[in-house]
Parts: structure tokens; sequence; C-alpha cells
């Protein structure tokens, strides 16, 4: 099973990601002779709490991307009132070094502001972590991601 191992940052398991467009965007665009837009590196937190995978609205802008809907969305700020947010088709990439990265090629996400200041533009969401065997390991200071 491909895996990964990384150190904690003060942020927490903080890992990259490569957004780009779904693969059905960029089919399509390529049909139509159109250019692809470069994909995206981000850098994410894993987040158990967080049932989809969110990404800051910066990305989808620098895609070239709209919204495909919206959905229901709760926070710790939002209440027990639900806001709407928007949600993306994209394709998302987690590279791993040598060994064949975990690949999602078309997944709908929500945009949410994030936590910039900090350098992090996506949370990893539950409908990522399902496909996969997180281990946290705090007081040696690291996490595992296998898939």
């Amino acid at each position: 099973m491909p895996h990964f191992t990384l150190s904690m940052t003060q942020s927490g398991p903080v890992l990259d990601l490569v957004v780009g467009a779904s693969a059905a965007r960029l089919e399509a665009l390529t049909e139509a002779g159109m250019p692809l837009p470069a994909p995206q590196n981000v850098r994410a937190l894993v987040d158990t709490g967080a049932s989809c995978t969110c990404i800051d609205p910066m990305v989808f802008t620098a895609l070239g991307l709209q919204p495909t809907g919206s959905m229901p969305m709760l926070t710790p700020s939002t209440g027990p009132i639900p806001i709407d947010a928007d949600t993306y088709d994209v394709g998302i990439i987690i590279p791993n070094g040598q060994q064949q990265g975990l690949i999602f090629p078309n997944i709908a996400v929500s945009a949410s502001e994030l936590f910039s200041a900090q350098g992090i533009h996506a949370l990893v969401g539950r409908d990522i972590l399902q496909r996969c065997v997180l281990a946290y390991n705090g007081t040696a200071g690291f996490f595992t991601l296998a898939y």
C-alpha cells in the first residue's frame, strides 16, 4: 500500500496538493482547442472534522473555474444555521515523491476562505480521507497517510 509520512508543522498535519481542472473539463477544453489552465500547488491541512474538501476561492480564480453548484455548510462560526458554499469540480493529486500519488481526477469541492495568513489554502476532508488510512502520532510529531 503506497504511503508517506510527514512531520507535523506548527499548523498540524499539512501536506501539498496539486489542484487543477477536472479531467472532464480538461477533455472538453482539449476538444475545443482551448488552452489548459496550469495546475495550482497548494498547502492543505488534513481535517477529519471537514466532511468535504475545501479550497480557497483564489485557487478557482487562478484556474478560471466557475461554480458548478452549491451546498449547505456548517462551521463552528456559522452555528446551527448553514451557509451556502459554492462547489467546483476539480482534479486533485496528492504527490508522493517517487511513488504513485493519490489521484482524484474528478471531485467536487467547496469554496471556503481559509488560513491564508498561515499559508494554508485547502482542507483535506473526509471525502478524500475515506480512501485512506490516516495515522496521527502527535507525541512523535508525524502523521502517515496510506492509500
